[in-house]
């Protein structure tokens, strides 16, 4: 009895051991576990942040490479493709620069105002209006006169009274081709918006080249002074006079073009043209839009591009024009239908010596069939249609421009292989990619 005790007491002893190891490797087997799977933790943790980090950084420089790239191509109109800018390297303007955008808001009346309130509208506006003002000061004249020391070939004007943020691809396009054609040209911008940082940094892979282009905020009533236009503008800003329901920057760009003219001398061209051949042979010409099929004779003159010496007459009198007869409430009155009063009048007065171009010269595609010429050619028929009209258009005796008509065309594509894409690729300096594939 007492030796079978003593057997049992020894194996319930040793089965306590093992019990009690048992339990300690069960616990070391836990704690591994544990510090396993905090490590793994750790390292995914790590792994996350690092991963993490990573996309930011990328993120970061996407964004950088986005803000880079973005000048023109978000600059241009709603649906245009983007543009592969070499803005990163561009340096702001540090002469003359303004830094100041117009409101556009600002001269666009409510389309139910009566004319009273349009006009208190107006008035209240005006403290504003800084396109009105003057600094009075001489950098106005000072800086365009100093930008054509430069032994310019021909004096270009183009005006943008929009945000410099608008200034899209197609705007860059028709510089582009005019200073192919024109590579000694002098092209200056009109432009409070485009004389700033930003105007500076897209019109520098330009100016890169060695092309002589350059944004200058005009000076309004510098331009006018000694003009008929004169007193107009100051009832203007007296806020007697009735704006009108058209917005006032379309009108301020018709006389602007007039009497930046009438003082230097030049070619003022709208921004929305390509430009085939070379300008320099025309003097005091304007262009018909439109001309009698039977007659021959002109209809109707268009002021998108108009070539005139310095002190013209014909000048005088369309600024004198528009002056007197300013209607702010009908499109097209004070600029195409203006000068076209004018030049009905005058006729073949001596002393003016006026040159009107067909329609073809600079305006050879009406707005209502322009649009054809942006799409890629769909079959056989498509491509020879597309390649006469490209051979037309390039090699066609007397045609030196191709009106654009952005207000038709503004939200289409340039698509590759249409009679547009032709155009530009043979026509650029910069040759930025406008057509979508």
């Amino acid at each position: 009895m007492g030796a079978k005790k003593t057997s049992n007491d020894e194996s319930i002893f040793s089965h306590s051991r093992i019990t009690k190891f048992s339990v300690v490797i069960y616990a070391l087997i836990f704690v591994v576990i544990i510090l396993f799977n905090s490590d793994r933790n750790i390292s995914s943790s790590s792994s996350s942040s690092n991963s993490t980090d990573s996309s930011t950084n990328q993120n970061q420089t996407s964004k950088s490479s986005d803000e880079t790239n973005e000048t023109l191509s978000s600059n241009s109109a709603k649906g245009n493709n983007g543009v592969n800018s070499h803005s990163s390297n561009m340096e702001p303007n540090t002469q003359g620069e303004v830094d100041y955008e117009e409101n556009e808001d600002l001269m666009i009346p409510l389309p139910q105002m009566t004319k009273p309130q349009r006009i208190a509208w107006f008035r209240s506006q005006l403290p504003k209006l800084q396109m009105l003002k003057s600094r009075n000061d001489s950098s106005f004249h000072a800086r365009v006169s100093n930008f054509f020391t430069q032994n310019c070939s021909t004096l270009f004007y183009a005006i943008w009274l929009s945000p410099a943020k608008f200034f899209g691809q197609r705007e860059f396009m028709t510089m582009d081709t005019l200073l192919k054609v024109h590579p000694q040209g002098c092209l200056l911008i009109l432009s409070s918006s485009m004389d700033s940082v930003l105007g500076y940094r897209i019109l520098k892979p330009l100016i890169d080249r060695g092309l002589k282009v350059l944004a200058i905020a005009p000076d309004l009533p510098v331009l006018v002074l000694n003009t008929p236009a004169e007193s107009w503008l100051e009832e203007l800003k007296s806020g007697n006079k009735d704006p009108g329901t058209v917005p006032l920057f379309n009108n301020l760009s018709n006389l602007i073009r007039l009497a930046v003219l009438y003082k230097y001398g030049g070619v003022y061209l709208d921004i929305d043209l390509i430009f085939l051949k070379d300008l320099s042979s025309l003097s005091n010409a304007i262009g018909a839009q439109n001309m009698d099929p039977v007659t021959k004779k002109w209809l109707r003159l268009n002021n998108a591009v108009m070539v005139f010496d310095k002190k013209h007459p014909i000048l005088l009198d369309f600024i004198e024009e528009f002056a007197q007869t300013f209607d702010g409430n009908r499109w097209g009155h004070n600029g195409p239908y203006m000068v076209s009063r004018v030049v009905g009048r005058v006729g073949n007065t001596p002393g003016y010596d006026i040159t009107i171009l067909p329609p073809k010269a600079f305006y050879p595609v009406d707005w209502n069939k322009i649009p054809e010429y942006y799409k890629k050619p769909e079959d056989e028929n498509g491509s020879i249609w597309v390649e006469n009209k490209v051979r037309e258009l390039m090699y066609g005796v007397g045609t030196y421009t191709l009106h654009l008509w952005n207000k038709r065309t503004r939200k289409l594509d340039i698509e590759d292989g249409s009679v547009m894409a032709r155009l530009f690729t043979d026509h650029c300096v910069v040759c930025y990619g406008v057509t979508r594939n």
